[in-house]
């Protein structure tokens, strides 16, 4: 007879330095999930010592492996063989290690969801569906389901069902995470941020792909943040990281990639919640502002490399170049419209995203509709934009009411900032810098003085790191 398995046993185990059998982690991930208020298979207190021993002692790869699928596995999964309108059908997602400005995803989902239309797929190949669960703001980063929430009506909190039926009608749906997707991982972020054990790179790995496979992917694409915006703090930890998850989604049979891409400065022109979808509405109406252009770039390559993953090009390189076209042709923003009514969204706000964003709206608290108040910061001297501390961009973005310092805290639909230059540019006396919104004009001051403090203009220009640093395969 099998001896049962116990939690302190488990913990004492990997506390003092041994290997952890795929039946102990199954064990302890079950107990996660199992216990009860009336039953408690595991204490707080014992997952904290378990999420603090791993952070001492890390995992092989073979126990990585098994945490992240005792995780995937802990609740529902998406099915792919459900979407009968697709035969057959490529899942392939991306994800984003977060950053400022980082609005990739909304302009990927639609790309994609256009290439899977009949007239874009190459002969044989198969259809393509993005189920995409995206997260909200902590921190200093952006969230994209805060993001997509400020259009009146849409909703992404789709259960499994509802998703399936999205991804017939459209080809990708954009979701957060349901209760029943992976609740091990609910119980373990919560308590990570309680016990010091946030950084771990075993434990990042094990929440961010138990939930992306859990979405049953044939492919994913990885765009790890290095730079003083990302959340890891060097580049050698970013790369650590990223080895991590290409090596366990490969383990799982998805085929992983990962881009080390710059975070040293915002993505894009505005970084906020609708400020940003506005950004993202007008480039799929071909409305390119120079300010855009490094946003456009990246979302064509992470695109370009799903397109590759999924049969579509022969290279990443030519992948880019058809994501580009269908971003130009209009395609990806025909796709946009139909995700976005299909999840219930108020497309109307789309004819005049910019009077959507001045006009008056209720207050983050739930008070009475609110203004809008701005400051623009200027230059003091010329020269060029030398350097800045993009974490610290962030921090001001959050503390103008667009972000949340913990989980369940209320947005600011309109707050946010907007970029006039980019590192290297050339800068005279007086030129525009930034531009702060807040709904409340108190909220301004603290922001401005910490762009103030961060933005260096310096007689010389820095020298600019490539978008994307590195890539990391399978294989490389």
């Amino acid at each position: 007879m099998t001896q049962p398995i116990h939690p302190i046993d488990v913990i004492l185990h990997k506390r003092d330095g041994l290997i952890l059998s795929d039946a102990e982690i199954q064990a302890f991930i079950r107990a996660i999930v199992e216990r009860t208020a009336d039953n408690q298979l595991v204490t707080d207190a014992q997952i904290a010592s378990f999420l603090m021993a791993v952070f001492q002692r890390g995992l092989n790869q073979q126990e990585l492996a098994a945490l992240t699928q005792a995780m995937r596995y802990s609740g529902d999964t998406f099915d792919a063989a459900t979407l009968d309108a697709f035969t057959p059908v490529f899942c392939v997602d991306k994800h984003s290690t977060g950053g400022v400005g980082d609005k990739t995803s909304l302009l990927i989902a639609p790309t994609l969801a256009a290439a899977g239309l009949a007239h874009l797929t190459p002969a044989g190949v198969p259809g393509i569906c993005v189920p995409m669960i995206s997260g909200r703001s902590l921190g200093h980063t952006g969230g994209t389901l805060d993001k997509l929430e400020t259009i009146p009506g849409f909703n992404t909190q789709l259960n499994l069902t509802q998703l399936a039926d999205t991804l017939r009608k459209c080809g990708a749906a954009l979701i957060g995470q349901t209760p029943r997707i992976v609740p091990a991982d609910r119980t373990l972020y919560s308590l990570r941020d309680h016990t010091g054990t946030v950084e771990s790179p075993f434990l990042i790995t094990a929440s961010i792909m138990s939930k992306k496979l859990a979405e049953s992917l044939n492919a994913l694409v990885l765009d790890v943040k290095v730079g003083s915006g990302a959340f890891m703090p060097t580049y050698e930890q970013s790369k650590f990281l990223a080895q991590l998850m290409v090596q366990t989604g490969e383990s799982s049979g998805t085929r992983t990639v990962a881009l080390l891409t710059s975070m040293d400065q915002p993505l894009g022109r505005f970084s906020g919640n609708w400020v940003e979808v506005w950004e993202c509405i007008d480039i799929m109406q071909n409305k390119r502002h120079p300010m855009s252009a490094d946003l456009i770039d990246l979302s064509n390559i992470l695109s370009g490399w799903m397109l590759h993953l999924a049969g579509h090009t022969p290279t990443p390189e030519d992948g880019a170049k058809l994501a580009d076209k269908i971003l130009t042709s209009g395609e990806a923003w025909k796709a946009w419209l139909k995700i976005i009514e299909a999840q219930g969204g108020d497309t109307s706000v789309f004819n005049n995203p910019e009077a959507f964003h001045q006009s008056c709206h209720p207050s983050r608290s739930g008070g009475p509709a609110s203004h809008l108040f701005t400051r623009t910061l200027t230059a003091q001297s010329s020269g060029y934009l030398a350097a800045m501390d993009c974490k610290q961009v962030g921090w001001a973005v959050q503390r103008l009411g667009a972000g949340r310092a913990k989980p369940g805290d209320p947005v600011s639909a309109r707050a946010g900032i907007e970029m006039h230059a980019k590192l290297g540019d050339k800068l005279e006396p007086n030129q525009p810098l930034a531009t702060l919104f807040a709904e409340d004009e108190s909220l301004l001051h603290e922001p401005e003085a910490m762009l103030r403090e961060t933005l260096q203009i310096h007689p010389t220009p820095p020298t600019r790191q490539p978008l994307v640093r590195e890539v990391v395969t399978a294989n490389s």
